[in-house]
């Protein structure tokens, strides 16, 4: 049988595409609105975007809304205080979004194995690579379902230093009762096209410290002081270095209509979830990547699966128009982070690096199209 390439898949002819961008039906109004007042760059849908947020996943803690997942993530590293030739750990595997602001600062990166039954940072490996020299640990909540936090937070709390959250799979998700996003001293989401909610593409960072809320502000806007400047009593100076990392007000405007309805979002999700679950996890020749614990909810972003098969799956489930992938890669085979993986193994991630393949969950999908998913992975394997 011959197949064809595996480039992205069109949505037509019935088709079951990987990813694609929840737009609510409201949006097209409320962004012809926005397009007829005075503002569509930074302006007051941008601050209502972010008080939504704060209330909703934050517990009110300050939120300042981002150009992009990847800015609100340099944010975080610039008000945690790591400079030039800090000792960071961060994992392995992650979208490069994760590093690659590290690197702007000239941070020193020490990279974590994953754990193979969640594809998180493994807990044993960053108390393995903890030194005084340590100055912030970086987790990712892969797929969205959280980190072991609470051995994180330990570790941080016991050398005195940040723990951030790189929360872009996790909107909704919640460790012990709590929201992602009201945790840690830093958590950061992303609005980007295909993730829970976008608003094009943007992102957004909760600050634990409320003290740091201003010196955010001015870092997103080139080091000024955007209030003062248009209340003009700024005093015309620029005493920090400053980056132009803002949210427009048609992103937020975007923004704001998925969040009001963000519990349908979730729940749609979470029910494709549970239908993958339910259907693979009898599968003999797969290992679904799921926790079942009573302290986590998972946010439903991916669903992943292991097998030893998975080129031949992939390209069976793509000739049936079902479209799968591998989406984030390990960050120590790039050329960019080769200084920092000198002698490091990662057994863990060697194990599951040609095994896992994700699948399939947006709005657009029905519940009958999670279940015909299921069944030809059974079929193949």
């Amino acid at each position: 049988m011959a197949f064809k390439d595996l480039s992205l898949m069109s949505d037509r002819n019935k088709n079951v595409v990987l990813f694609y961008p929840h737009i609510p039906k409201s949006a097209l109004n409320s962004l012809k609105r926005t397009l007829s007042t005075r503002w569509i760059g930074q302006g007051p849908m941008v601050d209502k975007f972010e008080n939504k947020l704060s209330k909703d996943f934050s517990n009110n803690l300050p939120v300042i809304s981002t150009g992009s997942g990847t800015d609100a993530l340099h944010l975080s590293y610039l008000l945690a205080n790591i400079k030039k030739d800090d000792e960071v750990i961060a994992p392995v595997f992650t979208c490069t979004a994760t590093n690659i602001p590290l690197l702007y600062i000239g941070a020193k990166i020490k990279f974590a194995d994953l754990d193979k039954k969640t594809m998180n940072i493994s807990v044993s490996s960053v108390k393995k690579l903890i030194t005084r020299k340590t100055k912030a640990i970086i987790c990712v909540h892969y797929g969205g379902l959280p980190c072991d936090l609470k051995e994180l937070q330990e570790l941080a709390d016991k050398f005195k230093i940040p723990l951030i959250e790189d929360a872009a799979h996790a909107l909704g998700a919640e460790y012990n009762s709590k929201k992602i996003g009201s945790i840690s001293d830093f958590t950061i989401f992303s609005f980007q096209a295909i993730k829970h909610i976008t608003t094009g593409d943007g992102g957004a960072l909760c600050i634990k410290n409320k003290n740091l809320l201003e010196k955010a502000k001015r870092l997103r806007w080139f080091g000024i002081d955007r209030k003062k400047k248009q209340l003009g009593i700024w005093e015309n100076d620029i005493k920090e270095i400053g980056y132009k990392y803002q949210l427009s007000d048609l992103g937020a405007t975007l923004g704001y209509e998925s969040l009001l309805e963000f519990k349908k979002i979730f729940k749609h999700r979470q029910n494709i979830y549970q239908i993958y679950l339910n259907e693979l996890q009898k599968n003999q020749n797969i290992i679904c990547v799921h926790e079942e614990s009573k302290i986590k909810k998972h946010a439903a972003w991916f669903f992943t699966i292991l097998t030893d098969k998975k080129d031949f799956l992939q390209k069976k489930l793509r000739y049936k128009g079902i479209e799968t992938n591998q989406v984030h890669f390990r960050n120590d085979k790039y050329s960019i982070f080769k200084k920092f993986v000198k002698n490091s193994k990662f057994p863990n991630m060697d194990y599951v690096e040609d095994k896992y393949l994700v699948l399939p969950i947006h709005t657009k999908m029905s519940l009958k199209d999670a279940v015909r998913v299921a069944k030809e992975i059974n079929k193949i394997l």
